[in-house]
């Protein structure tokens, strides 16, 4: 089983948030997790964000980048290429559902991914992401 998960499942997992049990429960049965570039780069947004907002220190900014890049050697996650045809899903996404759902760009670059890679799931805990992933047919189910 193949899963596309955007930064809010990996921030979970390495800046251990309130949804970081779910996140757990989820890698359990050890699906096959896709990562694009786009992934890497949001997560390290993410992680310095959290410096931004005072919520966590630049050292534990820095482990879990470490933390990361550690299991991204161990091949933890299967690293993909960004699938090209992306871009122009995301603003055909856009039109289609960006009026009734409220999408931001990264909204539908990630689903634009998971569709384009062709996952069996799309993990997010972004309530937006989640139901234009359900819009389009992903299963984000456990």
């Amino acid at each position: 089983m193949s899963v596309y998960v955007d930064s809010s499942f990996l921030v979970s997992l390495y800046l251990q948030d309130s949804h970081l049990r779910k996140a757990r429960k989820r890698l359990l049965h050890k699906p096959e997790i896709l990562l694009t570039p786009l992934n890497r780069a949001e997560l390290a947004h993410s992680f310095y964000f959290q410096v931004f907002r005072e919520r966590i220190r630049v050292v534990e900014a820095q482990l879990a980048w470490v933390a990361f890049e550690n299991d991204c050697s161990k091949r933890i996650w299967r690293e993909v290429p960004l699938p090209p045809e992306i871009w122009n899903h995301s603003a055909n996404l856009a039109a289609k559902y960006g009026a009734a759902l409220g999408i931001r760009t990264l909204d539908s670059l990630h689903v634009a991914c998971a569709l384009e890679l062709k996952a069996d799931k799309f993990w997010t805990f972004d309530e937006r992401q989640e139901k234009l992933a359900k819009a389009v047919g992903l299963d984000t189910t456990a």
